[in-house]
């Protein structure tokens, strides 16, 4: 006899997502007001590095934006063919977070090598001035998104942005006192191309995540071969077949599997053991596992002499 279980529970440990609603919405209106102002005197300094700030600072928005709408969504309950809701709207956003961030490091190299060979002048005073006020804003809206909930893919995301941001103003302030004082102007292309290291570092770490909750790989916390094993020290338990570890979306582990027991074991029992050894030692909440018991009886069907089989069902 087969026994199944599906344990459908709501949640996983998030943070309220009005919490973290609210610091994004802070954060964006701090990077809003920025951007506006760097954009008017990276076009007066003629600085590339305080205009792929404005740049940056753009995406930014976007990616904060992106995420307050993908926290809405992925609050919505499962509903019809959504057998889990808008969950994966968060890996959505994170994905878009760091394609973006991929390309605009990739723009930024290609205008900062641009610079390096063939450097316009940069007016260090401004580039300098615009970057601390960068800086100060910037650590304030870091400090506003490292208090939300970043075990979300989705936030994590939109805090890489503007933790990269902070990096890219505190570059471009140090390029700015640098020309200022010396009038090395190659020095605003050097900051722009450390600005886009941090960028396309910080998009290689979210592409990888979200492209691993996309693949359904197992989370990177949990070793598939210690929740077999587990599993199958569990008492009762012979042997687990087709097991599967993956994650809906960032902080919500699933797993299935299909677990033979003795034939003179209590399969409950087992089950219960299982889903214990799964929650307490791996964090896995969300299984579904079939209990059978192991060997069992088989039918056996004897045609006797002369006796003509049986005809195969008509088609329907």
């Amino acid at each position: 006899m087969s026994h199944h279980h599906h344990d459908h529970a709501p949640g996983h440990s998030h943070a309220p997502a009005d919490a973290s609603a609210s610091r994004l919405r802070i954060a964006l209106g701090l990077l809003l007001g920025l951007m506006a102002v760097e954009v008017v005197f990276g076009v007066v300094a003629h600085s590339l590095a305080l205009l792929s700030d404005a740049a940056h600072m753009l995406t930014d928005a976007a990616a904060l934006a992106l995420a307050l709408v993908a926290l809405r969504l992925a609050a919505r309950p499962a509903k019809g063919a959504l057998t889990y809701g808008l969950k994966r709207t968060e890996i959505l956003s994170a994905q878009f977070n760091g394609a973006t961030l991929l390309v605009l490091g990739l723009l930024i190299v290609y205008e900062g090598v641009r610079r390096l060979i063939d450097p316009p002048e940069v007016e260090g005073g401004i580039v300098l001035v615009v970057a601390l006020i960068g800086v100060v804003v910037n650590i304030a809206a870091t400090v506003v998104l490292h208090g939300a909930d970043r075990t979300s893919l989705n936030v994590e995301g939109a805090f890489q942005h503007v933790l990269t941001d902070l990096v890219a103003f505190i570059a471009t302030a140090i390029a700015g006192a640098v020309v200022l004082l010396t009038g090395f102007d190659r020095a605003d292309g050097i900051a722009s191309l450390f600005v886009a290291a941090v960028m396309l570092r910080a998009a290689w770490a979210l592409l990888r995540d979200s492209g691993r909750i996309f693949l359904e790989a197992a989370p990177k916390n949990i070793d598939v071969g210690a929740v077999g094993d587990a599993m199958v020290g569990v008492g009762g338990v012979h042997e687990v077949h087709d097991l599967h570890v993956w994650e809906v979306t960032s902080g919500f582990p699933a797993l299935s599997a299909h677990v033979l027991v003795g034939t003179e074991d209590d399969c409950h029992r087992a089950r219960m053991d299982l889903e214990a050894v799964l929650h307490d030692r791996f964090g896995i909440e969300h299984t579904t596992l079939q209990v059978d018991h192991e060997g069992g009886d088989l039918l056996e069907i004897e045609i006797r002499d002369g006796a003509s089989a049986p005809p195969p069902p008509a088609a329907s």
